[in-house]
């Protein structure tokens, strides 16, 4: 029952699917199977349908928060477009797209603006800098409208974990501004289709904007790709690295390396671990469904 995984996936985040969106969200080969499975699981009880949505409950309230959270990610868009553009102009910003829940199209009261920043080459780490300078001094530090935690520098494009949890992230990434870094992104990643082989390669790409730096900042580039640019970009690793092991000692290794990964091509900050929580409840999920149904799910890994 391939249209079951999807389903499933979603509804742990309380988040009921279309049936266009489950084909979206699957490896269906032949999608003229589709309603038939989907029929046969309604028919047993496995899932349920209310108006055109799917879900693992009967309950109508989530079918409510999910249009509720579609009608705010359309109100904040613009908002999230201006930030977009803001983070944009900073140093050694060479992409800008929105991911997390905003970029699924929801976004509610308590929800954030997520941010995937793709960076000059061996200056990552100064770009982040300045980025959660500007959070911590300007916005008081609040995360949510400018929400930065993922960066990768635009010579290691790789997502090196390759599973559900990164793939659903990628395929539904939303390009905002770059000059080519994304087009470069999506090639370097195509496996992400091939788990999703029924979305658009690089959806999105022919709305992006290109980057316009203001003059101070190409200027302080300029500087900044001297010897000395090296050494604080190195420097700025270092000291938020050495914070990192200190304020997340709780982590063993193999969880740190993931949530909190700190590397001269990567900086991802997401101390909760919700790509392996994700997983491990997923297939948590599964279990319960292989026993209670009798349908076989093939475990996902993180």
């Amino acid at each position: 029952m391939t249209s079951l995984k999807p389903i499933l996936y979603f509804s742990l985040f309380k988040y009921p699917l279309t049936k266009e969106e489950i084909i979206a969200f699957s490896d269906i080969k032949n999608v003229s199977l589709v309603d038939q499975e989907l029929e046969t699981l309604v028919k047993n009880g496995v899932i349920y349908k209310i108006d055109q949505f799917y879900l693992c409950e009967n309950d109508r309230a989530q079918i409510d928060r999910r249009l509720d959270g579609n009608e705010g990610a359309r109100n904040i868009a613009k908002k999230a477009d201006r930030m977009s553009r803001l983070i944009s102009k900073f140093p050694f910003v060479e992409g800008v797209g929105i991911s997390g829940a905003l970029s699924k199209g929801f976004f509610d009261k308590d929800g954030d603006i997520d941010f995937f920043i793709i960076t000059s080459k061996q200056r990552l780490w100064i770009a982040r800098t300045l980025l959660i300078l500007y959070k911590k001094i300007f916005l008081l530090n609040s995360k949510k409208y400018f929400c930065v935690n993922y960066f990768i520098s635009e010579n290691s494009l790789e997502i090196e974990e390759k599973n559900l949890f990164t793939a659903t992230e990628l395929v539904t990434l939303v390009p905002m501004y770059g000059n080519g870094s994304f087009k470069r992104f999506y090639d370097t990643n195509t496996w992400a289709y091939t788990t999703f082989p029924n979305r658009d390669f690089g959806e999105g790409l022919d709305e992006l904007k290109p980057i316009k730096k203001p003059s101070i900042v190409k200027l302080t580039e300029k500087v900044l790709r001297s010897k000395i640019g090296e050494q604080l970009d190195t420097f700025f690793l270092k000291l938020t690295y050495k914070k990192w092991k200190l304020k997340f000692s709780e982590m063993n290794p193999d969880q740190f390396n993931v949530a909190m990964k700190s590397t001269k091509s990567v900086s991802k900050h997401h101390p909760q671990g919700f790509q392996n929580r994700v997983i491990t409840r997923l297939n948590e999920k599964y279990r319960a469904y292989e026993s209670k149904y009798n349908i076989t799910l093939n475990k996902e890994h993180a």
